[in-house]
C-alpha cells in the first residue's frame, strides 16, 4: 500500500480501510498463535499500513481544522 493512494481516498473511504486491515491483524496474530501462518512477514506490513492510514487521517483532520 502506497501513502500517495491513500492520500486520494476520502476519510470514510481511510476508516474502512483501517477496520479491514485490523480484521486482517487479528486474524494474523490468531494464525500465529496456532502455528497456521504461512507468511510472518504480513504481520509486519499490515502493522505498518495501519500505521500509515491512521498518519494520513491524522493529516486530514489537522488541515481541516487548520482551514476553520
Amino acid at each position: 500500500m502506497d501513502a500517495t493512494d491513500l492520500r486520494d481516498k476520502t476519510p470514510d473511504q481511510l476508516r474502512d480501510e483501517l477496520v479491514t486491515l485490523k480484521k486482517e491483524a487479528f486474524n494474523l496474530r490468531f494464525q500465529a498463535a496456532t502455528g497456521a501462518l504461512e507468511n510472518p512477514a504480513r504481520i509486519r506490513q499490515v502493522r505498518r499500513d495501519v500505521a500509515r492510514v491512521k498518519t494520513i487521517l491524522n493529516e486530514k483532520a489537522a488541515a481541516a481544522a487548520g482551514e476553520e
